[in-house]
Parts: C-alpha cells; structure tokens; sequence
C-alpha cells in the first residue's frame, strides 16, 4: 500500500517532515486519518495530516521551522499547519471531557502515547488508520480495513460519545462512503444528546453531507434510526405523511425526500455554491406538506404547500446557520418548485418566465430542483423531464437562465429625463421595471421613452 498524493509540492513536504523527525531519537511520523482511509479506496490524497511521535512539542516546532514557514492553531501545542501546502502535523493528543458539546474537552499533546492509544480518540475505525511513509508499514488497532471492505461504519471506542458532533460525522460519512453503520454504534449515537454543538459546526457536517455525499439516503436513514432525527422537527414531521399512490407511488414524504437526495447527488456539478443551495432545497422542498395534506375524496392532496414550506424552511436552516442570503435562495426554490412543470402545461408566455427569474433568481437552479423532485418518485413515468428543457430553453432564449432580470431603467436615467428623487420616482421605477418583465421594451432608448410617458409626458 501507498498514499498517492498527485502535488509534488505536497509529496516533498511530507516527506521531507517524516525525514526530520525519523532523524530524531525515538521520532516517527504517520500519517492518520482521511488520507490513509481514501488511499485504501484507491483516492489519491490532496490533503494530509500527519501525527508525530516521540518528539517534544518544542522540539518538533523548531525542527519544522528550519525547513518550513508553520502556522501554531490551538492552544496547548494544537495543530501545525505548513504554509503554501495543505499539510497540517500534529502530536497525540489526550482529551478529558470538561464541558458541554464539541469544545468542551480539555486537551494535553502527548507525544509518549501509543499510535493505538491515540487511534482510540478517533471516531471510527476507517478513520483510525496510520501509516509509515519511510517503511510501508499499516497500523490499524481496530479493524478499519476490514470495516472499509465491507463498507460498515463502526465506532472506534466508547471515547465516541464524548463528543456529539460524531454523530452528524457519522450521518455525512455514511452517505459518502455508502456505508451501513454498526448496530451497536447506531446504539450509541440513540444515547447522546447535542449538546452545547456550535450552528457553524453542525452545518459544516450538514454541508458534507449535501455537498459529498454519494448515497444521501443513507445518512438520512441513520439520522432516524439513531433517533437524532427528533433533533429536526421538519424533517421527523416528513415521516409518516401520506401521499397520494397514484403521483407518489414511492409512499411517504420521507421515502420521497430520499429518493429526491439520492437522483440530486447523481447530478451535481463542480459548483459548490449553487449545489449547496439546489441541495438543501431539495431536501426542504415538501417541509410544506405535513401541515397541508389533507383527504379529499379519496384522494391525498397537499393545496398550496409550496408556499407552506416557506416558514420550516427558514426555521430548520436558521438553526444552523446566519447566511440570511442562502436561506433566502433555498426559500425561494422551495415556493416555487412546481412552477416549471405548471408553467410548461399553461403555456406561460415571457413576462411569466421573466418573474420567475426574478422570484428564484436562477431558473437553472429551479430545473435542478424540479428534476430531483421527479426523479425521487421510482416507478412512475416521467414526463415531466421536458418541462425542465422547455423551461431552460425559453429562460435562455429570455437571458433569464442563470440570472434574475436586471432592470434595464435605472434612477439616474430618470434623473435625467428631470425627476427629483422621492417616491415618485421609486414607484416610476417599479412601473418600468414590471413593464420589462412584460416585454413592452427591451433596450435602453425604449425604456427612457417608455419612463417619459409614464412620468406624464416630455422632460
């Protein structure tokens, strides 16, 4: 075995760290984590974290400097990271639970631990690996290999529980690497709590999750048999909410948004930004159903919930996070998923298209959302599918595909035509920009004409 790390600037520095220390007495150098687990996966590694043993904190600090420019992170003699290359060094550590949630631990670098007393502070055995650049040699305490080839997600040690954010560790890695997790691990994680965990913290793992996850469902699924699903009400409430057999024959809500997860990872793009946004729009799409599904004669129905998910929508998201500009895009997608396959039977003439663009902001982002939520209804014909191209088509042909339409009537064009500022001309410019949504003018000259008469007549 070997880790394949492609950037030669990369290779040569952590060769040259496992070299320095090896040159000290009692020195060795492995790397752990990630980069080992993938190498097994046959992944080359883009970054690596290096563990150090048998060397002083100070002395492992100034053999480093005399080769690199190092950056100290953390208290304690935390984490060195190597500047200009993604490798960070560090010594063992011993942690002692002295507080609530992700932080509260009380931290010791303890160069003198074993590589399998350290590997017991990990959280799962795939992540517990080591391994020696210099001699080739493995370290693997506690059945990581075996658990990687049988693709199961198990806990390391009873350390896990000390720290609640393993949990949702747990959730994103199981849709990443499509493993099933241990039964007894999925017995751990039902007895703790998550406690005193920092938004940004569980929103980094809830980014993983939507960003690197191959499998969705999977990390979903284990949220609710580890019962850490009553932590997300909006989602808990998804499960057991009926839908109509004929357009859902799938079954319920939950059922469905899994699925939906699922066909959304097969189609993301290289772009983060918008994959995160399409993603948790996805996942909250039907956040609108559980409080408008009614029986109706006979029949399942769920009237006006895309308008409905707008509130748990915002509630589920702003309990993670503050960016109020990406929870207003997801909002946004969420009220209007069905927007293109109801526009495509109606017909919808240009200025319709041009306030969609302006309501969702991308009407790519809107045909994303909309394919998942067709695609996450196994069995039934899909139709549907040439909606999405007829919308994208006409959004092109618009200059409303990947934009909101930009008013082509500003203030200063008003300005000029002699109008002081006030309301008035915020109400002039309001006037001007629904009739460009309209189509009553498309260039600049159009529009100031269109402004002069609005305005009462020449200026």
């Amino acid at each position: 075995m070997d880790v394949e790390i492609p950037d030669s600037k990369v290779r040569e520095a952590v060769r040259a760290v496992c070299e320095l220390v090896g040159g000290e007495p009692g020195g060795r150098a492995l790397l752990v984590g990630g980069c080992v687990r993938d190498a097994l996966l046959g992944r080359p590694a883009e970054e690596v974290d290096i563990e150090v043993y048998g060397v002083a904190p100070e002395r492992l600090l100034q053999i480093l400097e005399a080769r690199f420019r190092t950056d100290l992170v953390g208290a304690a003699f935390g984490v060195i990271k190597l500047h200009g290359v993604p490798v960070d060094v560090s010594l063992p550590r011993r942690e002692s639970k002295a507080g609530l949630g992700h932080r509260g631990f009380e931290i010791r670098s303890d160069p003198n631990l074993s590589p399998a007393e350290a590997a017991a502070r990990r959280d799962f055995t795939i992540n517990a690996m080591a391994f020696d650049p210099l001699t080739g040699e493995l370290i693997d305490p506690f059945g990581g290999v075996r658990d990687l080839a049988t693709r199961m997600l198990r806990h390391t040690s009873d350390h896990f529980s000390e720290d609640p954010l393993r949990v949702l560790r747990g959730m994103q890695f199981a849709a990443r690497l499509e493993c099933a997790v241990a039964p007894e691990t999925v017995a751990l994680c039902r007895s703790i709590e998550p406690e005193g965990l920092a938004r940004e913290r569980v929103f980094d793992e809830w980014r993983k999750l939507i960003l690197l996850g191959v499998a969705i469902s999977r990390g979903l699924a284990f949220l609710r048999d580890c019962g850490w699903v009553r932590h997300y009400p909006e989602l808990e409430a998804l499960i057991g909410c009926e839908q109509e057999p004929d357009w859902h024959p799938e079954g319920e809500v939950w059922v469905h948004t899994l699925h939906c997860m699922d066909a959304f990872a097969r189609g993301r793009t290289a772009d983060a930004r918008e994959d995160l946004i399409v993603g948790l729009a996805v996942l909250c799409h039907d956040f609108g159903k559980p409080a408008t599904t009614v029986r109706e004669g006979g029949r399942i129905r769920s009237p006006g919930h895309e308008a409905a998910g707008a509130a748990p929508t915002r509630a589920f998201l702003g309990r993670m996070t503050n960016r109020e500009d990406l929870i207003d895009a997801v909002v946004a997608l969420v009220t209007h998923h069905l927007r293109p396959q109801q526009y495509h039977e109606a017909g919808a003439g240009d200025g319709a298209i041009r306030r969609l663009a302006r309501a969702v902001g991308r009407i790519d982002r809107l045909v994303r959302v909309a394919e998942a939520d067709m695609q996450g209804r196994p069995g039934l014909p899909r139709p549907e599918s040439a909606a999405g191209a007829w919308l994208l088509a006409r959004a092109e042909a618009l200059a409303v595909k990947d934009a909101a339409p930009r008013p082509i009537v500003m203030g200063r064009h008003l300005l000029a035509l002699g109008l002081t500022p006030g309301p008035a001309l915020g109400a002039l410019l309001r006037v001007c920009y629904e009739a460009q949504l309209d189509g009553v003018f498309t260039t600049l000259d159009a529009g100031i004409e269109f402004a002069r008469r609005a305005a009462g007549g020449p200026r």
